[in-house]
């Protein structure tokens, strides 16, 4: 999702530049001879660290050792290559799940490493920390522009839509569209539908990447997102809404919530000059065609 997002943007407004891309097949992100390798061939100037391995609460449970595993050894081999082989800019994508789970809100980027992680992620935020500074003590002792980018909860395009595997919001489509479908009187959401998350459409992330690569001295890193946040009930019946389902919503408290509350502080990112455009409704409207579009296709990641 946010690979193809980012392509999209490059297309768009800098034509002129030349995309090295490259699927699981053709790059074993794993292997660091594959990595080292594959630079050493390309010689790419930049390079945007887009690939993670991701999910929702039960998959950030159920395989905590894949996450933090996967995730370390790609940042690693990603991060380690770049500097062997003369990148001269790396933009790490890093995450809000990185921030401690009690922090103050809105939460600014000095809130790192200040508190305990929220269990339900922690494998996958530790792994990710492990990127943020590795590219921070990268550019720190030998100069390298390599930096990250910290982006809030994302949707749209080419999200991955496993009803367990998956975050919340691209579950959710799924649930009530199905429920729409099979005429179901009710959908079950996860947890007390309490917690407030906010959400920003990958196409705003993707602005944000190159509203970087523009700047010569960029900070270590940006939080990026709307600044806006929404629970997850009322979440929950905005995509009911959309998608135009007439059942009713159950909550299952018996699952967990997560982090109660997590909105990024988004005032560096406007006082550089970039700021999200796109609404949650509008987002969710255009999010939910390309869905339906997808399974007419075939090609829904479900």
């Amino acid at each position: 999702m946010v690979g193809s997002a980012i392509v999209r943007a490059f297309e768009m407004n800098l034509p002129s530049w030349s995309l090295v891309l490259a699927d699981r097949k053709q790059l074993d992100l794993l292997n660091q001879k594959h990595v080292e390798q594959f630079l050493a061939d390309e010689r790419p100037d930049c390079i945007i660290n887009a690939a993670a391995r991701v999910g929702g609460i039960y998959a950030n449970s159920t395989y905590p050792a894949e996450f933090i595993h996967q995730n370390l050894v790609l940042n690693a081999n990603l991060i380690h290559s770049a500097w062997k082989n003369g990148v001269s800019r790396f933009v790490n994508l890093g995450s809000s799940c990185i921030y401690p789970s009690k922090s103050e809100q809105p939460i600014k980027e000095e809130y790192l490493l200040t508190g305990p992680l929220e269990r339900t992620n922690e494998a996958y935020a530790l792994a990710k920390i492990a990127g943020v500074e590795m590219c921070r003590h990268y550019r720190m002792q030998y100069g390298a522009l390599f930096h990250s980018a910290m982006p809030t909860n994302l949707y749209g395009p080419g999200d991955n839509y496993h009803l367990e595997d998956s975050h919340v919001l691209p579950a959710l489509i799924r649930r009530f569209h199905e429920a729409k479908l099979n005429h179901l009187p009710e959908v079950v959401i996860w947890g007390t539908g309490t917690p407030r998350r906010e959400l920003m459409h990958v196409n705003d992330l993707a602005s944000g990447i190159l509203f970087l690569l523009e700047k010569e001295n960029p900070p270590d890193s940006v939080n990026l997102g709307t600044g806006i946040d929404h629970s997850i009930k009322e979440i929950a019946n905005l995509v009911k809404e959309v998608v135009g389902y007439q059942g009713t919503i159950k909550n299952d408290p018996s699952k967990p919530d997560g982090m109660p509350l997590k909105r990024l502080d988004v005032s560096l990112a406007e006082s550089m000059g970039w700021k999200a455009k796109i609404g949650l409704e509008k987002g969710l409207r255009t999010t939910y065609e390309d869905f339906c579009d997808s399974l007419a296709k075939n090609t829904a990641r479900l």
